[in-house]
């Protein structure tokens, strides 16, 4: 009996639709005759779920008892012996009771597998074992009950199911998913549209590499080497020259023409670690790739071309981007070049672009020797050995009695030559090997004491000596060289990566920089200097260590970056091959300097633009909305102090009562003034301490009519790190704000909820609410939103209050109330130690 068949509906939250899809196969597989039963599925009270069930045969459960309650589970020995074809089991991360047959319900579905029965099952992304971190990052959530990975991917078949975060938020609303008293809390908190768009988005991209591996699985059952053009995959072949750029925009430009396409640029190097590319270049044209949503990928590769149509084979590309040969016309002798050879055993269902640059028949040049820096005591170390030890050998080798034999000498020279070559290159061992043939013709082959060589054997043993002691010293000396070359390019590859990381992030400050700089070649000091023109003295823009230059020419070493700018560093002379990696620095270090810079003027602009905005919107407010209590207050005075009416003492109490009113408004108006001037002015010092918030909240609540509030601070609600006396004010506005545009039918609700290390206040009203556009506008001051009237306030209210809620760590945001209205959702930072081991969700969220 065969392994059954696993199909899994995935979904990205609950409510999706995943029980709901599963049943509908299962009425479309019994109307083709298949035997289909409910191993396991619930409902959660679901009514077009319930229906689904009509019609299909249920296998009864196993009821367990476990501290004094009984449950229900999935009698997997029933379902064995009903041996149906397809079995139905929801919720394959289920935690079984304690007492079942398995632990977990997927270790049950393996059972079944084993035996040969189909099993159609259904799960969520935020079950899978690898994004538990992922998905408590996003929603505050830890998710107790998960399945391995393994499971999910060895399933046969997985289909997504699908639904947009605001068609799911209307199903939760019309009441689909949850009860309706679990319905605003799962609205609150789980199903927020951010939290339900990040769990599709990581649903959508899982699926998506599913499906590449099951491509590339079926491709390499089948020994398929040809690509397939499920989609555009174009491959850009680098060689870390300038012509890179051009390359890559090219493919860009190709890519966008096609709605997913995708680019990978590589740089193939050879595995001797000798390269002839620019790290620097390398780096600018990796930004560029990941700039314009590629990817960039470093492969080892003695056959260039070989080496890129087996990565391009093996990511399955369907286009290939080469620049035209930078050789020159004689330079073909050595070939045919790569962009030829690559277009000649692509195949037919590879296509390969020849692109024209500037660069092109301009030579490629080639790599720069260098010598390995062994340091002066390791060079006079290896002529010594070289030339004074071979001198030293014959002198001993003549003095002894019994001589070893002219064979056994000359493998002694051959030692000491190879000593030198490890001690100070190729030089030294070249004239060991010189000295030795010389000391050798002269001392040991007869006739002794002359440079002739009378035995023809004796004359080929000194030749091949010769010969030998060239070849193992060059090895050697190569040896020694590669190595060198290999730790510097790897001490360079760090530096890059390093650089290139840091502007990506944009992370690095210029002191940071240039500090890595003095670090990296051992510096004094390091300054980046500029000037505006050619004619004006250099002022230093950045340094560290002690005194630095203040022009280049005093400088150990300077790196221009472009006609005004310059690094200047003092401590050492670099040799040549070290200013390759310095230009990085420099560059980096030039574009650090442009990004504080435009940074601080976008600052100062946005803030005298704010500037001049309140300023402007003040003179509007303290024209109209100041004026209108005054005008009050003075009528009332005025008709006090008038003698040609006799007031009654009603009339004078109405009078007062108006005098009164008005200079509460005119003291309100002024406070929100005060605090937004303080605001701007960045002179707001929270004076931060843990308390509850069902101390400050009811005190918040003073202004507003009796009745019109409905508040519920649970006693289980965590402390929050608050300043009592600017939360107090933030809850005053919002509260007061919600209550004027509430119709009356229902009071507002004040609610507070934990939410991991976080606490939060809704402010519900069920007015007529606010479009999104207009949602972070009504945060602005002087904003009014809609036909609010001119003496309602001067719009200071919710600016205030964010401004003030921002100063205690926290967050204030508008959100839709279910039904219509306006939630104002003000978030605070639970004290250290305060926080609940599980926050209050909705059970079925995490089932």
């Amino acid at each position: 009996m065969g392994r059954g068949i696993l199909r899994i509906y995935l979904g990205a939250a609950p409510g999706v639709g995943k029980t709901y899809a599963m049943l509908s196969e299962a009425h479309r597989r019994v109307e083709r005759g298949t035997d289909c039963v409910v191993a396991f599925v619930e409902h959660h009270a679901r009514p077009r779920t319930e229906v689904l069930l009509h019609g299909l045969e249920q296998v009864r459960r196993s009821e367990i008892s476990y501290r004094g309650a009984v449950f229900t589970e999935m009698d997997v020995d029933a379902v064995l012996e009903r041996a149906p074809a397809v079995a139905l089991v929801d919720e394959l991360a289920h935690t079984n009771v304690p007492g079942s047959r398995n632990a977990k319900r997927w270790q049950d579905v393996e059972e079944l597998l084993k035996a040969g029965i189909d099993v159609i099952s259904t799960v969520n992304i935020q079950h899978l074992e690898s994004l538990g971190d992922v998905v408590e990052s996003i929603t505050g959530v830890r998710q107790r009950e998960t399945v391995p990975d393994e499971v999910v991917r060895r399933a046969d078949q997985i289909e997504l199911v699908d639904m947009s975060p605001q068609a799911l938020r209307r199903r939760m609303a019309h009441g689909n998913i949850y009860q309706p008293d679990k319905m605003d809390a799962a609205l609150a908190n789980y199903f927020r549209p951010g939290n339900l768009t990040a769990l599709r988005e990581l649903a959508l991209l899982w699926t998506a590499d599913r499906v590449d591996e099951y491509l590339q699985q079926y491709r390499g059952e089948h020994n398929i080497r040809t690509p397939w053009q499920a989609r555009e995959r174009i491959v850009v072949g680098l060689t870390g020259g300038p012509e890179g750029r051009t390359l890559i925009r090219r493919a860009s430009r190709m890519a966008a023409k096609g709605s997913g396409s995708e680019i990978l640029a590589v740089y193939i190097a050879r595995s001797d670690g000798l390269t002839s590319a620019s790290p620097k270049e390398l780096t600018v044209q990796r930004t560029l790739v990941e700039d314009l949503g590629g990817t960039f990928h470093h492969v080892i590769g003695d056959d260039i071309p070989a080496a890129l149509l087996e990565f391009a084979r093996g990511v399955n590309a369907t286009q290939i981007v080469l620049g035209s040969s930078r050789r020159k016309t004689w330079q073909y002798i050595y070939g045919p070049g790569v962009g030829a050879t690559v277009a000649r055993e692509s195949g037919p269902d590879l296509d390969v672009h020849i692109v024209t640059h500037d660069e092109v028949a301009k030579g490629r040049g080639l790599p720069i020797a260098r010598g390995a820096r062994l340091g002066r005591a390791r060079i006079i170390w290896g002529w010594l050995v070289g030339v004074v030890g071979p001198v030293l050998l014959a002198v001993v080798l003549r003095s002894m009695e019994d001589a070893p034999g002219l064979a056994n000498d000359v493998l002694l020279f051959l030692f000491l030559t190879v000593a030198a070559a490890l001690l100070g290159g190729l030089r030294p061992a070249l004239a060991s090997a010189a000295v030795g043939s010389l000391l050798l013709n002269y001392w040991f082959t007869p006739p002794t004491h002359t440079l002739t060589v009378q035995d023809p054997e004796n004359l080929v043993a000194i030749v091949i000596f010769f010969a030998v002691a060239v070849a193992v010293s060059s090895v050697v000396d190569l040896a020694a060289r590669r190595t060198h070359q290999a730790a510097r390019l790897r001490a360079e590859s760090e530096i890059l990566s390093f650089l290139a990381g840091s502007v990506l992030r944009g992370e690095t400050a210029l002191d940071a920089l240039l500090e890595r700089v003095r670090e990296t070649f051992a510096m004094e000091s390091v300054a980046l200097l500029e000037r505006s023109s050619d004619v004006e003295p250099w002022t230093c823009a950045g340094s560290v260590g002690p005194a630095p230059v203040t022009r280049p020419d005093d400088a150990d070493v300077d790196m221009p970056v472009g006609d005004n700018l310059a690094l200047a560093l003092s401590g050492r002379v670099l040799p040549a091959e070290d200013r390759r990696v310095l230009g990085a620095f420099a560059a980096q270090a030039a574009v650090v300097l442009d990004r504080q810079r435009l940074v601080g003027e976008a600052e100062q602009a946005r803030r005298l633009a704010e500037g001049n905005r309140i300023r402007t919107a003040l003179l509007a407010a303290v024209s109209h909305d100041l004026r209108t209590p005054l005008a009050a207050i003075k009528a009332a005075v005025s008709s006090l102090r008038s003698d040609d009416v006799a007031w009654s003492d009603e009339d004078e109490a109405e009078l007062l009562e108006g005098i009164e009113d008005g200079a509460d408004r005119l003291d309100h108006l002024v406070g929100n003034l005060l605090d937004m001037s303080r605001l701007q002015t960045g002179t707001v010092t929270p004076l931060i301490r843990e308390i509850d918030l069902d101390e400050v909240v009811p005190m918040a609540l003073g202004g507003v009519p009796e009745g019109s509030v409905d508040l519920d601070i649970p006693e289980t609600l965590p402390m929050v790190a608050v300043d009592p006396g600017l939360l107090e004010r933030v809850v005053a506005n919002i509260v007061e704000n919600a209550v004027k545009y509430n119709p009356g039918r229902e009071p507002v609700a004040v609610a507070a909820s934990a939410l991991g290390g976080r606490v939060e206040l809704r402010v519900v009203d069920r007015g007529r609410g606010v479009p999104d556009e207009a949602k972070e506008r009504i945060f602005e001051p002087f904003q009014r939103y809609g036909d609010a009237p001119r003496g309602a306030g001067v719009g200071l209210g919710l600016a205030v209050s964010r401004g003030f809620a921002e100063a205690m760590g926290g967050t204030l945001d508008a959100e839709d109330t279910p039904g219509g209205g306006l939630t104002m959702v003000l978030t605070l930072a639970a004290a250290p130690g305060g926080i609940r081991a599980e926050p209050e969700l909705p059970a079925q969220a995490t089932s």
